[in-house]
């Protein structure tokens, strides 16, 4: 019976990424900047709805321009925290070729990085600095990978450099995914490195319904920090809104 249900969850899922896939590539050029964030955000809540997942949000998002550092636990993250509320995200470029997929990342307004490159890095962090002057509500995951779900990776700095370069504010954002039943930290949606997509969405699809919890720290300045210590201080201030 779980597995018949999830199949039919999986159907419905399939169906809304063809249905905003055909909007993304008609309707999206006719759009304002504020309805295509719109259309994302309801969007994102509606495909979490049908995988079963709803979101519970504590705190409050910052207005633009303000770079976003979460804790990075699956590809459902950028789901959660579009849900949440629209932010521009710095994604890994492969992410650009995932069929479908893609094309609603990037519709989402992304930009991608080539992680393993670290002139690849530059570009982005001047597209961001450019991006943040404008007002912009970027965000990114400075683990640079997924974790555990349980504990955090160490956070990495080079792209907090574009906040310091134009004096933007970075807020620190824990993300956590919870059993609705049990309340304890369900591991179905993590997506580790030998994790495919479609296994990964299947094992969430099969869990009881699950919360996606997303709670807002208060913005920070850099005051003087390199990038460095501003990593280790936004790292430790995510793990403490975690807990």
């Amino acid at each position: 019976m779980k597995h018949l249900l999830a199949l039919v969850k999986f159907v419905r899922v399939i169906g809304c990424i063809l249905v905003a896939y055909w909007d993304i590539r008609t309707q999206f050029p006719n759009y304002s900047d504020d309805q295509q964030a719109r259309y994302v955000e309801v969007w994102a809540r509606g495909m979490l709805a049908v995988i079963g997942i709803e979101v519970r949000v504590k705190g409050h998002p910052a207005t633009g321009p303000v770079l976003m550092a979460a804790n990075h636990i699956s590809w459902l993250d950028i789901l959660v925290m579009h849900a949440a509320c629209h932010c521009r995200f710095v994604a890994k470029a492969e992410i650009r070729g995932w069929p479908l997929l893609g094309t609603l990342t990037t519709g989402g307004g992304s930009l991608y990085i080539e992680r393993s490159s670290n002139r690849d890095a530059l570009r982005v962090v001047h597209q961001m600095a450019e991006a943040l002057q404008q007002g912009h509500v970027l965000a990114v995951f400075p683990e640079g990978g997924t974790g555990d779900g349980i504990t955090l990776l160490p956070f990495h700095a080079n792209l907090l450099q574009a906040a310091i370069s134009v004096n933007a504010p970075i807020q620190p954002i824990a993300l956590q995914f919870i059993d609705a039943r049990t309340h304890q930290v369900s591991l179905a949606p993590c997506y580790r490195d030998d994790d495919t997509l479609i296994g990964s969405l299947w094992r969430t699809l099969c869990a009881p319904p699950l919360l996606a919890q997303v709670r807002y720290g208060d913005k920070q300045t850099a005051d003087g920090r390199n990038r460095r210590e501003w990593a280790l201080e936004l790292q430790s201030t995510v793990a403490a809104l975690r807990t």
